[in-house]
Parts: C-alpha cells; structure tokens; sequence
C-alpha cells in the first residue's frame, strides 16, 4: 500500500515546500506564514517553515511540525 498522506502533508519532507508557503496546522488551524514569522517562538519575518528549527511547534496548540499542511492559494 502507497501512503499518500494528508492532502496538503508534506509528508515531513520539507524540501517539497516552496519558501514563501503558508501552512496551517490539522489540529487547530492556526496558519504559519513566513512574511510574519512567529513571534511566540520569535522567528524572524522571512524565514520559511522549512528553516523553522526541529525544536519548534504550533504557538496554539503544541503540535509538531509534521502537523502542519500546505495551504493552496
């Protein structure tokens, strides 16, 4: 059986994830956008999810970054 994953996932692979991509997080929506960066976790605006470090989870809920989805425009 060929896992396909979520429509969205990534699939933990985050060289399939284009720098200026918006990700919203499966659990509570809440959506990661590069321009703003998060404050919380006091990320630099610019910096894209696939720069975020391994340590870094959803400022909302807690949930790892294999949580997240890619948000089509």
């Amino acid at each position: 059986m060929n896992y396909q994953g979520f429509e969205g996932s990534y699939l933990g692979d985050s060289s399939r994830i284009e720098d200026q991509a918006k990700l919203e997080c499966k659990i509570c929506w809440h959506q990661y956008d590069p321009a703003a960066g998060d404050p919380v976790w006091q990320i630099a605006s610019g910096t894209p999810f696939s720069a975020l470090p391994d340590h870094w989870r959803c400022p909302e809920c807690d949930g790892d970054k294999d949580q997240f989805m890619v948000l089509e425009d």
